[in-house]
């Protein structure tokens, strides 16, 4: 599944943000994203992160968190069993770029002796578009390459199996949040019938209310949902 949820993050939840980590101590700041890579990715990864551990990080991630569980959309598309902690990583000048690559299937989750399987990558942009040149999330699917650049605030998920790179930052930081989820629901095919089911059935409610008709539908979803669900 490929979607683009608008405004996960509002005015207040940037500005949390963007205040966390313009004033994290120097100690607790930028680093190297290569950190965090696998072999395959570090041999093509270019970037900066906060160090995952940071209390910087930590802070900023609160803020993502709630935003997620808030998120009826990303909450429907996803079905998350797990969700790897958020990162912030940042593109700009000499560390500009991260070369086409496939994130790692398992990530084991920092601090923990934890892993999360990475059905579903995730990408919420911190920076507005307008800020930096080039920073595209280039991903490769059957009908060819799509570039997907977002308004802040903004979460694009895409399934963790494809390749993708981001294209070098020319001008400008290009910011954004990054994190991988787990599903109750493995198969990719299996989400998305019940992301379209869930959506078809929220219409029906919107146009015609509680009717027999969508309290049947709502069973069929469930009914679905036990049967494809990995607890």
């Amino acid at each position: 599944m490929f979607l683009h949820i608008p405004q996960l993050l509002d005015a207040s939840a940037l500005q949390s943000i963007w205040s966390i980590l313009n004033h994290a101590p120097e100690q607790d700041a930028w680093t190297d994203g290569r950190v965090t890579s696998g072999q395959q990715s570090a041999e093509v990864k270019n970037n900066q992160q906060m160090p995952e551990q940071g209390h910087a990080t930590q802070q900023a991630r609160a803020v993502v968190m709630q935003a997620l569980e808030r998120s009826l959309d990303f909450l429907a598309s996803t079905l998350p069993k797990r969700v790897y902690p958020p990162g912030f990583n940042r593109y700009s000048g000499q560390t500009n770029a991260f070369g086409t690559h496939i994130d790692n299937a398992m990530r084991r989750i920092p601090g923990t002796a934890d892993y999360v399987r990475t059905d579903i990558s995730c990408t919420l942009f911190l920076s507005n578009p307008q800020d930096y040149v080039g920073g595209e999330l280039v991903i490769a699917g059957t009908g060819g390459q799509s570039q997907v650049k977002l308004a802040a605030g903004d979460l694009y998920i895409y399934p963790a199996t494809t390749l993708h790179h981001v294209n070098p930052v020319t001008q400008g930081a290009r910011v954004a949040c990054f994190f991988w989820v787990q599903s109750l629901v493995p198969r990719a095919d299996q989400r998305q019938l019940l992301y379209d089911f869930d959506v078809a059935i929220m219409r029906l409610r919107r146009q015609h209310g509680e009717t027999p008709e969508a309290i049947a539908m709502t069973g069929t979803y469930h009914n679905l949902l036990r049967m494809w669900a990995q607890v």
